[in-house]
């Protein structure tokens, strides 16, 4: 029942009709994996919600509701983002990722990306050619870990120190975050409904739908790759200059990627054009960046009237560390799921991660989510919308789903069961298939992964 509940809460933040949601159908409960914490309440819910909302919007353009199932285990599964290429399982941690000691406790340092890890290894005072991860942690060792958090912050870098639950909610930020609902759809302009064509009950829902996608990092690219299950058609819009992770070859599935550079004056005329005929705009840069390049949600709106603007941060819209960089795994660090889990597991001190990037995954969906709520009222309204969501926000809203008892003796179950293998532009891939389960249009992605700048930038 916790997931049901979750879900209609979900539900009633997106504004949706109440009867829709007799058509879910939620099996399995936590424990379905080991945590102290509701992940499989949290997958669950999230990845139910955006599936359940894009058929709403395909019952407004006439077809008939249909039942939306989502297996707890299976979902939390998806949200391992588990994935190989040609037999081979990426490595997707940079070896200078990771936790560290400092002085006075521990920091969490994200370096996947080169620029990110040679700043903070400038930071320590290293040579990035020849640092090794034992003078890393040597040189922590002389900072307090607040310190560090702020020297890497004014930087421009990302590491986050670790917090207790009480310290987290002491804070400003954490004040803040508290301040504010798990997501927020807002009006943001007047415009006509982007009238979407009537579907016949055997297409997918969001079938017709254009939505750019300009995301990197997990939590947008889950969001994208969902709507583009349900049938829309996702551009996945990548800049020539920033690298990418590894899980792209996951998260790229079913969406065409393009690459279009808007620092450039080409590239700005490539996206307005590509804007005419999009319904959906979801970005998750650092606040204010895609303003500067005239694509904030208010130029976004006045470009296309009628536009859902979904705006993804790490730690929201308001409060001191609006403006930060983030990752799931700093947010958890620092906002204190890191010392309870490790509490939890007898561990005092002893900080440990959740087992799966929840965070990301579960934003990701609430992405999707929001995207489909605010695109059925700009079908019934008109109107532009906006919709926020951030890693801080999901993961208040995973703290208030409780705790589970004896969850961290759970068993994790063997993938094998919820795998496909398909082509893709990186080789082989082999990943966990959706798992929200649709009874009259299967969700499926009908365009494999590949690689940024495969596909030309226009529709």
């Amino acid at each position: 029942m916790k997931a049901q509940a979750a879900l209609a809460g979900l539900w009633q933040l997106g504004g949706l009709p109440q009867e829709a949601l007799g058509c879910a159908a939620l099996t399995g409960q936590d424990p379905a994996w080991p945590s102290s914490f509701a992940v499989a309440t949290a997958a669950q819910s999230t990845i139910a919600a955006a599936a359940l909302a894009a058929c709403e919007v395909g019952h407004v353009r006439g077809q008939a509701r249909q039942s939306v199932s989502v297996d707890a285990a299976h979902a939390c599964a998806e949200c391992l983002g588990w994935f190989s290429l040609d037999g081979q399982v990426p490595e997707l941690w940079d070896k200078f990722s990771g936790l560290y000691r400092t002085a006075d406790g521990w920091v969490r340092v994200h370096a996947n990306f080169a620029h990110h890890r040679d700043g903070a290894l400038r930071l320590l005072g290293l040579d990035p050619a020849t640092a090794a991860r034992a003078d890393a942690e040597a040189a922590m060792l002389r900072w307090k870990a607040l310190d560090f958090e702020q020297a890497a912050a004014d930087a421009g870098l990302v590491a986050t120190a670790l917090r207790s639950f009480a310290e987290w909610d002491a804070s400003p930020q954490g004040q803040a975050i508290a301040a504010q609902p798990l997501m927020t759809i807002t009006r943001v302009g007047d415009a006509a409904p982007l009238t979407l064509p009537l579907l016949r009950d055997d297409q997918r829902p969001l079938e017709g739908v254009r939505v750019l996608d300009l995301t990197r990092i997990l939590a947008g690219p889950v969001g994208g790759r969902a709507l583009a299950a349900y049938g829309a058609d996702v551009m996945l819009v990548n800049s020539p200059q920033l690298p990418n992770i590894e899980a792209i070859a996951d998260t790229s599935r079913g969406k065409r990627s393009a690459l279009v550079d808007l620092r450039s004056d080409e590239g700005r005329v490539t996206m307005h054009t590509l804007l005419r005929d999009a319904h959906v705009f979801v970005q998750g840069y650092r606040p204010g960046g895609l303003q500067q390049l005239g694509f904030g949600v208010e130029q976004v709106a006045a470009a296309r009237p009628g536009i859902v603007y979904v705006s993804l941060s790490a730690y929201g819209p308001h409060g001191p560390w609006s403006g930060r960089r983030g990752f799931d795994s700093l947010v958890q660090t620092a906002s204190g799921f890191n010392l309870a889990e490790g509490e939890a597991a007898g561990s005092p001190g002893k900080p440990r991660p959740l087992p799966m990037q929840i965070l990301d995954q579960a934003t990701g969906y609430l992405i999707a989510f929001g995207a489909a709520a605010a695109l059925r009222r700009q079908q019934l309204e008109g109107g532009s919308w906006h919709v926020q969501v951030s890693l801080a926000q999901t993961g208040r809203w995973l703290r208030a789903l409780g705790r589970v008892e004896g969850g961290l003796a759970a068993q994790a179950p063997a993938l094998d069961a919820w795998l496909e293998t398909s082509a893709s532009g990186f080789g082989e891939l082999r990943a966990v298939r959706h798992s929200a389960q649709l009874s009259r249009t299967p969700a499926a992605w009908t365009r494999p992964s590949m690689p940024p700048g495969s596909a030309p930038a226009h529709w």
